[in-house]
């Protein structure tokens, strides 16, 4: 009888040291996340999903939203973040006299706790009971995709949570489809983000912001 192993396809040592190589480096990347010094809300913990259509936005772009929202909200506001999750990230970094919510579709950031709500565009007002219409004070989204379909669902859900202030991030193409669907108008502000991305990127509101 012959060896059972002889029909597995045996690595070269060359690519086993490379694999180990590779699985020690995640090791320790995973190590220095949960180590002390790790930051669990600093941008880029959770690494970008490009097949989610995943693209972060830079330190300072996300800086600048995320003050904004908590102008926008004003003392003890709350705040959704749709699709932002890197805005997330940077409000939780700040003192300050506000709640925010994380929508969002992938589940890495259920690792943010309550503040986690699984949402897909798909379905915008499947929504947990206690998230009540019109009960956050601003509402910031960046819809995944640069579709009207995908902004006109989106904008279902923005409508339903938001007492009123919108701040849409999204591209420029999308300038008349953000007018039609959400009333909003494009800021000066240009966001940036980590990664240099194909389309031209811009903020919309519909309130006097500090964006402009």
């Amino acid at each position: 009888k012959m060896d059972d192993d002889d029909d597995i396809p045996q690595l070269s040592s060359h690519t086993l040291a490379a694999l180990q190589e590779f699985y020690l480096e995640q090791q320790q990347r995973e190590g220095m996340k949960t180590s002390q010094g790790f930051n669990q809300y600093s941008i880029g913990s959770i690494e970008e999903d490009w097949q989610l259509s995943q693209f972060w936005y830079s330190d300072e772009t996300a800086s600048c939203l995320a003050k904004e929202a908590v102008l926008a909200a004003g003392k003890g506001g709350r705040i959704a973040c749709i699709s932002a999750p890197s805005v997330y990230q940077k409000l939780k970094e700040q003192d300050g006299d506000f709640s925010v919510c994380i929508l969002e579709y992938d589940r890495r950031f259920s690792v943010y706790g309550e503040e986690f709500i699984f949402y897909d565009y798909n379905h915008p007002l499947d929504l947990p009971e206690n998230l009540l219409p019109h009960s956050f004070d601003i509402v910031i989204a960046d819809p995944p995709y640069l579709s009207e379909e995908c902004l006109q669902k989106t904008a279902e859900t923005i409508k339903y949570l938001t007492k009123g202030k919108i701040l849409l991030c999204t591209g420029a193409v999308m300038e008349e489809q953000a007018a039609k669907h959400l009333g909003v108008k494009m800021c000066k502000f240009i966001p940036k983000h980590s990664r240099n991305l194909a389309n031209e990127f811009r903020c919309y509101v519909n309130y006097a912001s500090g964006l402009d």
